[in-house]
């Protein structure tokens, strides 16, 4: 082979490696592209009547993933925004866009009820076309969709009129614009959802959250499903079970049953029967109030004001009633006439005796029946009806199982002045669990009235109070004279007195995540820092002598900055690396990394001294000035600054999910070799991350 033969050789070979490569490259890219889209969309136009029709938009969301509805709550994740961009001129709406089925649940990040799509979002809206010329309509779709991680997502739909549509007579263009007042939403593009999504601070910060930061955790992770529901309903009914108004009438309903029967076995059917009229009675309630609010009627009410407000009022009543200023009482009449129909014996009369138990217990059962209904009416659809369910099984089960077993009611403990005390410690409860309501309103109206350090000084005193009742040093009416007290009741001071010296560390900026989902947040305050505002956070000494251009202090009290160039013209300053934070303001996942990984000891000092810490918001809505606005290469219109930080993420690090981390050196080049980005972890793998970033700089 001579000198021109192998150059041809080798040429020819390096022209295949380079085309190789081209194609390995681009196969690479691809492979670890994570521009993810959980859901996949179809849509199509119903002809209805005249010059009416359907848009149908039917959604495919992927397994675990979980999009939000346009009835989302305000303060929570993003609801759906519906936008109509031809509308004016072409066609006028009738009424809201209706969903197809739905899910509402606690997320307790964000302290509301959010409701959302899983598997499958169906979404309708009817129009009337009064454009006969009209071809197409245009809409996009705004959405959030989570799973371990979030995305804010934009769908846009060009729907064609088919041309089968025959179209009625159009009114003239006259009588369409004077009509535009009478009709909702006509003379505007965009549909809003009936609560749009709250743009204020207390969403825009973190919030503390009692569960831990684990690997493959849902998005929403809803906090009352419906078997918690129906545990706590069932507690709170042995609660009840053992108050003065309920547990001396189970020997006596008992004895009623076995001594009034001509035989055991009917005794024991008669009272089988009594404890199912007793859950009959209670579910018929929930039904009740299921049917007359409505599925999701109290979900919706469970943020207003006046709902709030209202509550709050009801429930200190309730607790000045348990704790012995008066009793609440039904109509003594109600009583006579049940107790009458009792009388008939029989199965009618067992019914009318479950009846009496309801209405003469009702000083007793009446507070926590009614907490127990607005709590579970909160997250909508049968919760009610679960909740009730749960609470009359507890009520009902020891009557048929005493009666099954008589020989047991030599084992139950004497009546006496320990039935009052249960009362009692349920009017502590009731009297704290009402400032919850009160702060709700607070919170809404931000009057910074009821802030996190005061509410959580009333909880101190409340149970402080409680603990003092237990241990015998404060006395109530209706309370029996103490000699000494007994071991349970020992036990239980112990236990509201070490909740009580919990609670106070959350005076100074303690995160209490055992009660999270109560207080208000943390940047809900007096202090991000808490009472004396220097917290124990031992902050860098930008933080106390005052703060650079562009920074404030984020979550725990770290120096953040919310725009890439400021926060790198500061890193350059001090040379130290640089952690980007891609997320959104209503990132539900977002919020549980900074509460329960950020404030682990071994990373919040990290993240306070060695990185400068850069939060890009994606859902930021603010607009960005005219001459920053522009339009990428595939078509997409940047014009706020949530969509600066979304082309930003996607242009540079192919992903589209939040929350997202990467530490880069002053260049802009990663530092970790291993896991250039990182996600939703746990403390470990991140404290581990973290490390690699930070020696890796130079």
């Amino acid at each position: 082979m001579n000198f021109n033969q192998y150059h041809q050789t080798i040429m020819s070979k390096s022209v295949w490696n380079k085309i190789i490569i081209f194609f390995l490259f681009f196969a690479f890219a691809k492979g670890n592209a994570q521009i993810l889209e959980p859901v996949k969309w179809t849509s199509k136009i119903e002809k209805k009547s005249g010059n009416n029709a359907v848009l149908i938009f039917d959604g495919t969301i992927e397994k675990d993933w979980h999009m939000y509805s346009q009835f989302t709550p305000e303060g929570g994740p993003l609801a759906l925004e519906i936008a109509f961009k031809n509308q004016k001129g072409n066609y006028t709406l009738v009424g809201k866009a209706k969903e197809g089925k739905t899910r509402t649940a606690f997320n307790d990040v964000f302290g509301v009820n959010e409701t959302f799509f899983e598997g499958k979002a169906h979404i309708e809206q009817e129009i009337t076309i009064i454009n006969p010329n009209l071809k197409t309509v245009d809409v996009e779709f705004d959405f959030q969709v989570c799973k371990e991680v979030c995305i804010n997502s934009n769908k846009k739909f060009s729907i064609a009129i088919p041309s089968t549509f025959k179209m009625d007579a159009v009114a003239s263009v006259a009588e369409v614009k004077k009509d535009e007042t009478k009709v909702e939403g006509l003379a505007v593009d965009t549909v809003k959802p009936t609560i749009e999504p709250q743009k204020t601070e207390t969403a825009k910060v973190a919030v503390d959250d009692a569960s831990s930061a684990k690997e493959d955790v849902p998005g929403p992770a809803p906090a009352r499903s419906l078997w918690s529901i129906f545990f706590i309903a069932f507690i709170s009914g042995f609660a009840a079970l053992l108050t003065p108004c309920v547990f001396p009438m189970i020997p006596m309903t008992v004895s009623f049953f076995t001594k009034q029967s001509k035989s055991r076995a009917k005794g024991i059917r008669n009272a089988i029967f009594y404890g199912l009229s007793i859950i009959a009675i209670y579910v018929i309630l929930g039904l009740i109030v299921t049917k007359i609010f409505g599925a999701d009627a109290l979900n919706a009410l469970s943020t207003d004001v006046w709902f709030n407000l209202i509550f709050f009022i009801i429930l200190i009543i309730f607790a000045t009633s348990f704790l012995g200023a008066f009793e609440i009482m039904l109509p003594n009449s109600w009583g006579n006439k049940v107790d009458q129909q009792a009388d008939r014996g029989g199965i009618i009369g067992i019914l009318f005796m479950a009846l009496a138990l309801a209405i003469v217990s009702f000083s007793c059962t009446g507070p926590i029946v009614g907490t127990l209904l607005v709590e579970a009416a909160s997250n909508g659809g049968i919760a009610p009806v679960i909740g009730m369910l749960g609470f009359s099984l507890a009520l009902a089960l020891p009557f048929m199982l005493f009666a099954m077993f008589p020989g047991w009611l030599n084992s139950l403990p004497k009546s006496g002045g320990w039935l009052n005390t249960v009362k009692v410690v349920l009017g502590f409860l009731e009297l704290a669990l009402a400032f919850k309501f009160l702060s709700n309103a607070d919170l809404v109206l931000q009057l910074h009235l009821l802030e996190r350090e005061v509410f959580i000084a009333i909880w101190i005193a409340i149970f402080a109070a409680l603990t003092l009742y237990l241990f015998g040093k404060i006395t109530l009416p209706h309370d029996s004279p103490l000699q000494h007290i007994s071991v349970g009741r020992l036990y239980l001071g112990l236990l509201t007195l070490v909740f009580t010296v919990y609670l106070i560390p959350g005076l100074w900026g303690a995160p209490l995540k055992l009660i999270s989902a109560f207080p208000p947040p943390p940047q809900y305050s007096e202090s991000p820092f808490g009472v004396g505002g220097s917290g124990n956070s031992g902050g860098t000494a930008e933080s106390i002598k005052g703060l650079p251009d562009g920074a404030e202090l984020g979550p725990h009290g770290i120096m953040v900055f919310h725009d890439y160039e400021d926060g790198l013209a500061y890193a350059k300053s001090i040379n130290k690396p640089i952690m980007l934070d891609f997320t959104g303001y209503a990132c539900v996942n977002c919020r549980k990394m900074e509460n329960n990984v950020w404030s682990e000891p071994t990373i919040l000092p990290i993240l306070k001294n060695d990185v400068v810490l850069i939060s890009l918001y994606v859902d930021d809505k603010r607009e960005l000035p005219k001459e920053e606005q522009f339009v990428t290469t595939s078509g997409d219109k940047i014009i706020t600054v949530g969509d600066k930080w979304t082309d930003f993420m996607i242009s540079k690090y192919k992903t589209n999910t939040q929350p997202l981390y990467i530490i880069t050196d002053l260049e802009g080049k990663n530092l970790n070799t291993s896991k250039p980005t990182i996600s939703y972890v746990n403390a470990d793998e991140y404290l581990h991350w973290l490390k690699e970033g930070i020696g890796n700089f130079k």
